[in-house]
């Protein structure tokens, strides 16, 4: 019931520390009384970033999981459950951060952007929640989309899904890259002034990195 607060969600260690969270050996663990006190509500995030709640009646010590139960109805259930879902917002929003993309390039990318030129990704359209942009915070251009998209968009084979990214490039070296099996014309994109590598390892990842600075610069134009 409590999951999707935290799908494709990943912890932020040293903000759950800021929170209230006290680290222990099987990760980090929050607790604090809802109900007026008659219950202990326990948040525990484990290293793999997993997250899993108990509720304790404070006057037996006994587990409650009345409130887990979907078809439970009633105003103190429902105010337990409420209370609950609060806190569990609260933590979702202040300590943990989207974590959407798998790829091991992907990652790479996303964080030598973020230590080169402290930009992280935004996620602009709640209908494709695994789509992002990476824009330069001087003039607010975007440099870089990464998307997910079916390899068949692509042109190639299979139905698979790929993380792709979209560069922008001088239209002189476009035409010289595009190879339609390492780089593609620009997904959704100006074909003049962008185009596309596959984030599956297909392109060196300093060749990515190369290409990126080359479509930071030219953001600014």
């Amino acid at each position: 019931m409590f999951a999707s607060y935290f799908e494709n969600k990943k912890p932020v260690y040293n903000k759950l520390s800021a929170f209230g969270f006290v680290k222990q050996e099987s990760g980090f663990t929050y607790s604090v009384p809802v109900v007026d006190g008659q219950f202990c509500f326990t948040v525990c995030v484990n290293s793999d970033g997993k997250v899993i709640t108990n509720l304790t009646d404070t006057a037996s010590g006994e587990a409650y999981t009345l409130h887990l139960v979907p078809g439970a109805v009633g105003a103190f259930v429902g105010r337990i459950r409420s209370e609950c879902q609060d806190i569990l917002r609260q933590i979702a929003e202040q300590c943990f951060e989207t974590d959407i993309f798998k790829s091991p390039v992907t990652r790479l990318v996303l964080q030598y952007a973020e230590q080169k030129y402290a930009d992280r990704p935004e996620f602009l359209w709640p209908k494709f929640s695994n789509n992002a942009v990476l824009r330069r915070q001087d003039c607010q251009k975007w440099y870089a989309a990464i998307l997910t998209v079916s390899k068949q968009k692509l042109g190639l084979a299979g139905d698979e899904t790929v993380e792709i990214i979209d560069l922008r490039g001088k239209p002189e070296t476009i035409v010289t890259l595009i190879d339609r099996k390492k780089y593609f014309p620009g997904y959704h994109m100006n074909k003049k002034h962008w185009f596309t590598i596959c984030l599956d390892g297909s392109v060196p990842v300093e060749d990515i990195f190369n290409h990126l600075d080359e479509s930071y610069l030219l953001a600014r134009k």
